[in-house]
């Protein structure tokens, strides 16, 4: 019942293929209806629930599937190829993304603990974070996300209840499937997610691994090994791939190389070619004229 609710609110404020962002800041709602094979992206924190059709994203060669049975989780910053390869008119991705909050979802965390509430499978607190999660629509969940959407009706009570309505729906992550994965990386403790906040707004400076151990508060070779268990690349891989990811999505949006290039921090053009022919098989101007992105893909 509350997927049909979903399903009939994104048909009725988006009726045709795009991307809305909503007034609900950080939600947006999409509809795809032409095939897109994997291409690079960065996800920032984000649930992403589908409704209709499939999706996929790549993270280190590990290939997530989701579709209406199965919400994602991406609980940090993280480089992925993402794509919708089955979309079509006949069959178009419907769904939403809305963007986590990571001090709101810190301080769930810190309630959640006072309170003594777990998440689903919490497991072993010092396990490692998973980069990315899969959860089954849970009631819980189906139930917030539909309340939160509701108000995409009503601008006064988005407003009001606005707030109350994220933070429900929130709580309901924490506490479903993927709660596990979302309190280990939003918790006070969690160095790596917090080193990887710290990469992705400074992606266009110079960052060594020493410098986000320092950061961690970790010996370099503890830092490696914890970053690989979080994100499973390690942490000069993980660097490179988002500075190439952050890359590759300007110059599909149409930015030149070279602007491209120094805005993720390569000084040298022909370094930034070479690594990029490396990571994706072409060099980058080739690459950009087959990497237009169809309306409609978030």
């Amino acid at each position: 019942m509350h997927k049909d609710r979903i399903k009939d609110i994104i048909e009725r404020h988006l009726p045709a293929p795009g991307v809305l962002e909503t007034a609900l800041g950080g939600v947006r709602l999409f509809r795809v209806t032409e095939p897109l094979p994997c291409v690079p992206a960065v996800y920032e924190p984000t649930v992403v629930a589908i409704v209709g059709g499939s999706k996929e994203a790549v993270v280190d060669g590990r290939r997530h599937l989701y579709d209406h049975s199965r919400y994602l989780v991406c609980p940090m910053t993280l480089p992925v190829e993402a794509g919708t390869p089955e979309a079509s008119p006949e069959r178009p991705l419907r769904g939403v993304a809305v963007s986590l909050d990571p001090q709101m979802m810190r301080d769930l965390v810190i309630e959640l603990e006072a309170a003594g509430g777990r998440a689903s499978g919490s497991g072993d607190r010092n396990a490692p974070v998973p980069a990315l999660a899969l959860a089954p629509w849970e009631p819980r969940f189906a139930q917030a996300l539909s309340r939160f959407l509701e108000l995409l009706d009503d601008p006064v009570d988005a407003r009001i209840l606005g707030p109350g309505r994220r933070r429900e729906l929130c709580l309901a992550v924490l506490r479903g499937a993927a709660g596990a994965t979302a309190r280990r990386a939003f918790g006070v403790g969690n160095a790596i997610a917090r080193t990887i906040d710290h990469l992705a707004a400074h992606l266009n400076e110079a960052i060594t691994v020493d410098d986000l151990a320092d950061l961690a508060g970790m010996s370099r070779a503890v830092f490696h090994r914890r970053f690989k268990e979080a994100t499973g690349m390690s942490p000069i891989q993980f660097v490179k791939t988002m500075r190439l990811s952050s890359a590759a999505m300007k110059i599909a949006a149409g930015k030149t190389v070279n602007a491209a290039a120094w805005e993720v921090g390569y000084a040298s053009p022909s370094q930034f070619s070479r690594d990029f022919r490396r990571m994706y098989g072409q060099p980058p101007k080739a690459w950009s004229r087959s990497a237009r992105v169809p309306a409609g893909v978030p």
